[in-house]
């Protein structure tokens, strides 16, 4: 999650055009309002002067403008901040987590049942955060978690396509023809499903560790799709949401998605 950026007050005499040499944006400032460099600063951009460097290459906007003001105020809390084109996590109060969701653990936040949730993991997180789409019970790996309800919306409707990557233990061994089926299009009762990309990672005798990807979310997708075609999965891990890759995560854990994840993601939803 990003640093704290609170109004900035001080420093009001300081010259605010840089070296541009007077040159000024039409941007208006926010009565109030924090500092431009300390909002990207503080949103992991960079220190205070790189971001400053950055403003001077009119290379930062504002609600779709340039600015190149070093001390423009503005408000993190409502306006959108791009760097380089994509948008930046400015405000405070929203956090963008990684998880690696163990094996035998609901995506929920409760279970009437008794069973462990994603819950149990998250400690003072759990109550404001929402699950990006869910995990089957048995099915481990990458999850995002965030309060930013827009964000989680788009990346969860088909119709923004984000891909996810799986890996999954199958039977071997694996058909070279198998990924042109799955690519092709495998029949399932409710209705055709395609694989963006499918590679065979590793066989030996009886077993084959494949790595499929694909951008629709029906439920239990990757185990019917393997299942249909003869290679029922008894192991499945989802390793990449999009930009965001799984790496060395241990089950169970969480982290902080980068501000270079979060911008990619934004951009993946056309936010």
């Amino acid at each position: 999650m990003a640093g704290e950026a609170q109004p900035d007050h001080d420093d009001d005499d300081e010259d605010d055009w840089g070296d541009l040499g007077g040159e000024r944006d039409d941007l208006t400032d926010v009565p109030g309002g924090v500092r431009l460099q300390k909002v990207l600063a503080a949103a992991g951009v960079g220190s205070r002067r790189h971001c400053e460097e950055l403003i001077g290459a009119g290379r930062v906007e504002v609600d779709g403008q340039t600015v190149r003001r070093f001390g423009a105020r503005v408000d993190p809390e409502h306006q959108i901040i791009r760097v380089d084109g994509k948008r930046i996590p400015a405000r405070q109060d929203v956090v963008y987590l990684a998880f690696n969701k163990p094996p035998k653990v609901l995506t929920a936040m409760s279970d009437d049942r008794g069973r462990k949730t994603i819950a149990d993991f998250l400690g003072d997180h759990a109550e404001r955060l929402f699950h990006v789409g869910r995990l089957d019970y048995d099915t481990e790996g990458l999850m995002l978690l965030t309060n930013d309800g827009e964000l989680a919306h788009r990346l969860a409707h088909p119709s923004y396509e984000v891909a996810k990557t799986y890996l999954a233990d199958v039977p071997g061994p694996v058909p070279k023809d198998l990924g042109r089926r799955l690519s092709t299009g495998v029949e399932l009762e409710d209705g055709v499903a395609v694989a963006d990309r499918f590679r065979v990672l590793e066989q030996a005798g009886s077993r084959a560790l494949v790595e499929i990807t694909l951008h629709e979310g029906r439920k239990h997708i990757v185990r019917r799709m393997l299942a249909e075609v003869g290679h029922p999965v008894s192991r499945l891990v989802r390793t990449t949401v999009g930009p965001v890759k799984l790496g060395g995560l241990r089950p169970g854990e969480t982290r902080d998605l980068t501000t270079k994840e979060i911008g990619e993601l934004y951009a993946a939803v056309g936010l």
